[in-house]
This record gives structure tokens, C-alpha cells and sequence, in this order.
């Protein structure tokens, strides 16, 4: 297949694409598309019987059954058009009978629902396309009304949607004919952030009869799972090729030892930045706070940065992205949470702060770069803990990462300054979350300091307030344990 015409798409579709400038179909695209938009008359579903993908009650059987239909599963590597693949068949399905909820698409991050939402928006505009993304950190009041509406298309991270089935009966999805899981692997397995009962409760809402799409750059065991013990034939499409990233990506890492890691970074983005000044960078970490301090670290020598991590308030995360993809910052520090899915194509370079501990981690941090065709590098801060890690991701991936050299002279230079930086960057952050602590905690503090100190404090709950602490470690928490004790005493 050289272009779309030939994958059974509507000339409205066609010309969409090349609008966008989508002219020759994926891998992916080319296998998935037309898989979808078959009719398989004869297509039954099987029950399965004491067979549970992930811990809970769901089973396959409860994720699949539209007669005629079938449902997909594909893999493919980050930046593949993933998808697209399955907008484009949703959409042609729509054209030919448009209703609401049509389709309902689940995702593990809010960035990435409105990222999806977007391409819905931009592909469906000659249908009068309505969708509706729900998303935590939102008001919930005008999702609802936004879901009684009946939107064609519905983007959501679980939990929200899950709230909302649970507390809400203004609409309802038994007519859906179309389920879709966007970073599949990351919404079935199992870990800090566990989806299984959220999942459990949209699956009870929508029909056994409908359309079932996974998609995801990564095969777990669970998807592994699901694909042996279904019994419906679903079309399953896997990229052929060994490697799991994308042959445009150079991958390198830099050996360091912890104490100096700070200032091979700074010297890292010094030279990207006076090489290509047009270039975006990414760069990854491992916890919030490590996140918050390396900003403040990197904009104490004058770099564009800015952070995206999961206790920043959801406006205030779309404002960062809003800006790092608007190329007002030329740097962006996220933890994981911004690992999965999105597209932005200035990015040319992704760092990896701290070796990531599994190498699925790594591919989607990677896949930030290097997409849609174009070239990108990524680099990999290795210390003398995380050589075994590294070891896992190359054996994971079938590829060998290649060493990045750098001046150890020009890093030298910069040490003390880094080191002295970053220290105080750690001492401001702990005080300011102390004094944050306090405002928040402390009954004796009279209620006008507090809402100085806090705005939108007065009025606040034991439990609202309890919000407020997004930053905080266990440690710090328990610390302060008597400020805790004595509010819950006196509220």
C-alpha cells in the first residue's frame, strides 16, 4: 500500500490526512486500519471462564464482542502513528452513523487524553466532530454537563471516568460501539498507580457488543496473556522488527558518578543550546521534588526550563506544556508522567536524569524524540549504580547504547558553581515546604496569615487542606507529625 486510498477510507478522510500532511500510511496504519473496518459476519464472542487478565473480575469476555466486527490489538514503536490508526477507522465508522457516545477512549495520563482529543478535533471537523475529554484536576460539574450533551467521542483517564459512572446518571454508554486502549499496558498492569477498579466499573457501564482497539509501543505480560487466551480471533499486529526503537534515535549514555551527575547535565544543555539554539530539550527524572529543584537549579544559570510533574495543579501543567511546545521554553523537566504518547516535534534531544529501573520506561522516554520519521538523540546519565540497568535496556531493546563524550575539562570548570547551586536550591525548597506546611497545618496561626501565605485557604477542610501538602515526603509529614495531630484534635 503506497498512500490511504487503497486502506478503504472516505475522500473526506483522505483529504483530511493530506491537509495534515499525512500522506503515506504507518506499518501499523497500513495493517490496523483496514483490520478495523472489516466485517467478519461470522465473528462470535467466546466467554472465558475463570480466566482474569488482571487481578479483579474482569476477563477478556468482558472487553470485547461486537458482532461483525473485530477487535485489534497492535504494537508498534513509539512515534509509529498509532494513533491514527485507530481515529481514522473510528471516524469512518462515525460518518456512516453518527451518535453518542460513539466511542470511548482510555488513556493513563491527562496530557495525552487531550492530545488524542486534538487529533479527533482536527481529523473530524468535516463531521461536526463533538468530544468531550475527562480528566482529574478539571471541575467535574462541567464534565457532567459536557457528558450529558452526548458527545461523540469521549477521552478519559479512568479514574475520573470512574467518578463519574459511580456518582452521575445525567448519560449513559450502553449504545458504545467502540472501546479503545491507548497505552494499553500501562492501563492493565498492575503498580503505584493501579487502574484495575476503575477499569472494572467503565467495563460494567459500556455493552458486551462493541469494538475492542489496544494499542501501545510496549508488550507486557498481560498483553501477552490476553492475546493467548482470547478466543474471538482478534486481529493482532506486532512491529516485526527486533529493536524496539526507532532506527532515526541515537542512543548514548554518559558514565558519571553520582556526585558530579548536576554538572555533566548543565555542561550537557550548554552545548546543545550554543550548537542548535532552535533544538527543544527533554529531560526526565525520577521524583516531583527532583523535578521542582533541578528547575529551579537550571533557571539559576539563566536556561529556559520549565517542570511538568503529577502535583502540579492540571492548569498549571497544560501552561507548561502550552509553553514548552509554543518553543517559549526551550527546555522541559518532567518526570514519567510525561513519558507516554505525547508529540511534540521540536523535541531533538531526551536526557535521562536518572537510569530509568525498567526498559519499557525507557523506550517511551526516548520515543519523546526521534518521531514521525525525524531524527533525534537520546542520552542516558549512568552511574556507577545503574550499570546492571543498563545492561536490562539494551538486552530489553536489541540495541547497544553508544558513549557521548564530553569534556570532562569544561565539566570541571563548572562543578563548585553546580554543586553549590543545586544546594541551595535544596535548602530554599525545604524551607518554603515547611512554611507551606505550617500555613497549612497550623490551627494557631490566625486565619488571615494563613490566607496571605495560602490564597484560597479560608474555609478549607481538614481533608482540603490535607490537598494542599502535593509536595511533600513521608518523612516530612511525619516530622511534623504533632501539627498534624493537633489540628485533627482541635478542627
Amino acid at each position: 500500500m503506497s498512500d490511504f486510498s487503497a486502506l478503504g477510507l472516505s475522500e473526506w478522510l483522505l483529504q483530511q490526512c493530506t491537509q495534515m500532511g499525512i500522506n503515506k500510511p504507518t506499518p501499523v496504519q497500513q495493517s490496523c486500519v483496514p483490520a478495523i473496518l472489516e466485517d467478519i459476519s461470522e465473528y462470535l464472542t467466546v466467554p472465558l471462564r475463570g480466566r482474569s487478565v488482571f487481578r479483579g473480575t474482569v476477563r477478556y469476555s468482558e472487553m470485547s464482542g461486537k458482532k461483525g466486527c473485530r477487535d485489534c490489538m497492535g504494537c508498534a514503536k513509539t512515534g509509529s502513528g498509532k494513533t491514527a490508526a485507530f481515529v481514522l477507522p473510528v471516524l469512518q465508522k462515525l460518518s456512516e452513523d453518527p451518535y453518542g457516545i460513539f466511542c470511548l477512549v482510555l488513556t493513563p495520563t491527562r496530557e495525552l487524553a487531550y492530545q488524542i482529543g486534538e487529533q479527533f478535533r482536527v481529523l473530524g471537523r468535516p463531521l461536526g466532530l463533538r468530544d468531550c475529554v475527562v480528566v482529574g484536576g478539571m471541575n467535574m460539574v462541567a464534565q457532567a454537563l459536557e457528558l450529558s450533551k452526548k458527545p461523540h467521542v469521549v477521552i478519559a483517564t479512568p479514574g475520573r471516568l470512574a467518578d463519574h459512572i459511580r456518582s452521575s446518571n445525567t448519560f449513559n454508554m450502553r449504545k458504545l460501539r467502540f472501546l479503545v486502549l491507548d497505552e494499553a499496558d500501562r492501563l492493565l498492569e498492575q503498580g503505584c498507580t493501579d487502574f484495575t477498579k476503575d477499569l472494572e466499573v467503565i467495563l460494567g457501564a459500556v455493552p458486551a457488543k462493541r469494538q475492542t482497539l489496544l494499542f501501545s509501543a510496549t508488550l507486557t505480560d498481560t498483553l501477552q496473556e490476553l492475546k493467548s487466551i482470547a478466543m474471538n480471533k482478534p486481529f493482532y499486529w506486532e512491529s516485526q522488527s527486533e529493536v524496539r526503537t526507532v532506527d532515526e534515535l541515537d542512543q548514548r549514555y554518559i558514565l558519571v558518578a553520582e556526585k558530579v551527575k548536576d554538572a555533566y547535565l548543565v555542561r550537557l544543555i550548554q552545548k546543545f543550546q550554543n550548537e542548535h539554539e532552535d533544538w527543544s530539550i527533554m529531560i526526565f527524572t525520577n521524583t516531583c521534588k527532583n523535578c521542582q529543584i533541578l528547575n529551579m537549579m537550571l533557571r539559576e544559570f539563566s536556561f529556559p526550563s520549565v517542570a511538568l510533574h503529577s502535583m502540579m495543579k492540571q492548569k498549571q501543567r497544560f501552561a507548561a506544556l502550552a509553553k514548552f511546545k509554543s518553543s517559549i521554553f526551550k527546555i522541559l523537566i518532567a518526570t514519567d508522567v510525561a513519558a507516554r504518547g505525547l508529540d511534540i516535534p521540536t523535541v531533538q534531544v531526551v536526557i535521562n536524569h536518572n537510569t530509568p529501573g525498567l526498559p519499557k520506561i525507557y523506550v517511551h522516554r526516548v520515543g519523546r524524540t526521534a518521531r514521525a520519521g525525524r531524527h533525534g538523540i537520546s542520552i542516558t546519565l549512568v552511574t556507577q549504580y545503574d550499570i546492571h540497568l543498563v545492561h536490562a535496556i539494551e538486552e530489553q531493546n536489541k540495541a547497544k547504547l553508544k558513549e557521548f563524550s564530553v569534556a570532562e575539562s569544561e565539566v570541571l570548570k563548572i562543578l563548585t558553581q553546580v554543586n553549590v547551586t543545586r544546594r541551595e536550591c535544596e535548602i530554599f525548597f525545604q524551607s518554603f515546604e515547611l512554611n507551606r506546611l505550617m500555613a497549612i497545618l497550623t490551627l494557631s496561626t490566625p486565619l488571615n496569615s494563613v490566607t496571605r501565605i495560602i490564597p484560597g485557604l479560608k474555609g478549607m477542610s481538614y481533608a482540603d487542606r490535607l490537598k494542599e501538602l502535593n509536595l511533600f515526603s513521608l518523612e516530612q509529614i511525619r516530622l511534623h507529625g504533632n501539627l498534624i495531630q493537633a489540628f485533627k484534635i482541635h478542627k
